[in-house]
C-alpha cells in the first residue's frame, strides 16, 4: 500500500478542564521538553516501539517520560515483539518528522485530491484530515483523568454489549464487533425499546446514559458546535451551511458505543441510518483504548475511468483520547469502516479493546410516530441515493424489515420531503420541499472540504 505521512505532532496539552476544538500548533510542553525530545528519549529506552506508540503513551501518562516508559516495559513483559509491531504504526524512524506536510487549503474548491484506485492514503495532522475528508479531529481531547474514568466506566459496560444480527441477501449475519444504544433519559429509554426500529427490528437492549458519558457529552457538544462552524465558515462555498444541513444547535442526546476486542474485530463500509438524525447529519467519536484506524472512501458515480481515483480510501489514525466529528457531507457522500488489523500495540488500561462512543442527535420530528410506514406497517427507514448520477443527493423512505432474520420485507418506496434546513413538511418552520431531481446540466450538490 502506499502511504503519505505528515510531520504535525500532537501537542501534550496539561490546560483547561474544558475542550477546546482548536489545532494543537505547538510541541512545547509544561516541563520545557518537547514532545519530540520526550519521544527520542522513550524510543531510546524501547528500540522496538514505534514513534506513534510512543506518543500514545506520552499522551496518556500526561507527558511524563517515566511514567510512560514504566507502562511500556509492563507491556513488553506480556506483550511479544512480533505482535508489537501494528499496522497502526505509521514511521520506522524519527527521521520521518521531517517530512512534509501535505498541502492544504481552506477553499474546498481549490483542495487536489491525493486518492488514488487500490491504494491507501494515511493522514494524521488535523490540517490534512479535514482538508481531505470530510471529518475533523480533535487529539487529545479530554485531561488523562477523564478520559480514563469515562474509559473504565466503559469497560464495566462492555460483558452486555452484543453483536448485531441482521439478515442479508437471505443469510443471517452478525456485526464483527459488539455495541450497546444508550439514551440521556429513562423515559426515552423505554420508547426506544418499543416504538424506534432498526434494521427492521426494535431493540430490547437499551440503556440509560451513564453518569461519565453524560458528563462528557456536554463537553462534546461544545467542541463538535465549534466545529460545525468553523468547518462551514472555512470548507463550504461561499461559507454557507449546505443544503438540508440543519441550523440548529446540535446536540447530543442518544450514543451508539462500540467495542472493538482484539486485532481482528472490526465492521465493515457503511453509512450511518439517518432516520432519527435527518439530512445532513453530524456525529461527534470519541475513541478511547487501543489506537486503529478509521478508514473513509467517496462514493463517486461511475461515469468513466477518471472517477476511479476519488474512490481510493484514507485511513484516519485515531488514537486513544481523541474526538472524530463526521461532518454534514460524510453520510450522504462517503462510507467509513474499521477495518481488521494485523496486529495492535496494547492500551495500559483497555488492554487490546478499543471503545468508541458515537454521540447523536435524535430529532424530535423523525420520530416514528411521524414517519412513513411501510406496506409491512413498519416505520420506514430514510435513505439517501449515492451512486446513481442522475437522482444522487435525493432522500427516499423505504421499507428496510427485510433485514430482519425470517422477514421479506415489502416494495414500499417513496421520495422524501425535506426543506432546506432538513426538516420535513409536519416539523414546525417547514419551508417548502426542495427534495427534487437537479436541474439538468447541474448535480444538484455543494461540494465538500
Amino acid at each position: 500500500m502506499e502511504t503519505t505521512f505528515t510531520s504535525k505532532r500532537r501537542k501534550l496539552d496539561h490546560t483547561s478542564e474544558a475542550p477546546a476544538a482548536t489545532r494543537n500548533d505547538g510541541n512545547e510542553n509544561d516541563d520545557g521538553e518537547s514532545t519530540d525530545f520526550k519521544i527520542a528519549v522513550l524510543a531510546s529506552l524501547h528500540t522496538d516501539r514505534s514513534p506513534d506508540v510512543l506518543l500514545d503513551y506520552l499522551l496518556a501518562y500526561d507527558g511524563s517520560v517515566e511514567q510512560a516508559s514504566e507502562a511500556l516495559s509492563a507491556s513488553s513483559r506480556t506483550t511479544s515483539p512480533r505482535k508489537r509491531l501494528g499496522v497502526t504504526s505509521y514511521q520506522s524512524s524519527l527521521s520521518a518528522f521531517a517530512r512534509p506536510k501535505l498541502e492544504s487549503t481552506r477553499s474546498s474548491s481549490n483542495i487536489k485530491p491525493l486518492t488514488k484506485k487500490g491504494k491507501t492514503l494515511h493522514l494524521y495532522s488535523p490540517e490534512d484530515i479535514e482538508a481531505h475528508t470530510p471529518c475533523s479531529i480533535v487529539h487529545n481531547f479530554l485531561t488523562s483523568s477523564e478520559a480514563d474514568a469515562l474509559l473504565r466506566e466503559l469497560l464495566v459496560e462492555v460483558p452486555g454489549f452484543r453483536k448485531e444480527t441482521f439478515q442479508l441477501f437471505d443469510r443471517t449475519v452478525e456485526s464483527p464487533h459488539t455495541m450497546k444504544f444508550y439514551v440521556d433519559s429513562a423515559d426515552e429509554a423505554a420508547a426506544q425499546r418499543t416504538e424506534y426500529v432498526y434494521n427492521g427490528s426494535y431493540i430490547s437492549d437499551v440503556t440509560q446514559t451513564r453518569p461519565e458519558m453524560l458528563k462528557i457529552s456536554s463537553k462534546v457538544q461544545i467542541a463538535v458546535n465549534r466545529e460545525i462552524e468553523r468547518r462551514i465558515q472555512d470548507f463550504y462555498p461561499k461559507g454557507e451551511k449546505l443544503k438540508f444541513q440543519s441550523p440548529d444547535l446540535w446536540q447530543p442526546n442518544a450514543s451508539f458505543v462500540n467495542c472493538y476486542d482484539g486485532a481482528k474485530e472490526s465492521v465493515g463500509y457503511h453509512s450511518d441510518q439517518l432516520t432519527y438524525l435527518g439530512p445532513r447529519a453530524v456525529i461527534g467519536s470519541l475513541s478511547l483504548g487501543v489506537a486503529r484506524d478509521f478508514r473513509v472512501r467517496k462514493i463517486v458515480p461511475q461515469v468513466d475511468d477518471s472517477s476511479a481515483d476519488a474512490q481510493g480510501q484514507i485511513a484516519i489514525h485515531l488514537p486513544h483520547n481523541s474526538l472524530l466529528i463526521m461532518h454534514a457531507e460524510m453520510q450522504e457522500e462517503w462510507k467509513h469502516s474499521i477495518a481488521p488489523a494485523q496486529t495492535i500495540d496494547p492500551h495500559p488500561v483497555a488492554g487490546h479493546k478499543r471503545l468508541n462512543v458515537t454521540y447523536r442527535c435524535y430529532k424530535d420530528y423523525l420520530h416514528p410516530k411521524y414517519t412513513p410506514k411501510c406496506k409491512c406497517d413498519i416505520p420506514a427507514v430514510l435513505r439517501c441515493v449515492q451512486k446513481r448520477a442522475a437522482t444522487r443527493g435525493r432522500y427516499m423512505w423505504m421499507c428496510h424489515s427485510g433485514y430482519t432474520p425470517g422477514q421479506k420485507g415489502c416494495s414500499y418506496f417513496s421520495w422524501a420531503e425535506f426543506d432546506e434546513d432538513g426538516r420535513p413538511p409536519w416539523a414546525n418552520g417547514y419551508k417548502g420541499n426542495v427534495n427534487l431531481p437537479p436541474v439538468q446540466g447541474t448535480t444538484g450538490e455543494r461540494s465538500e472540504g
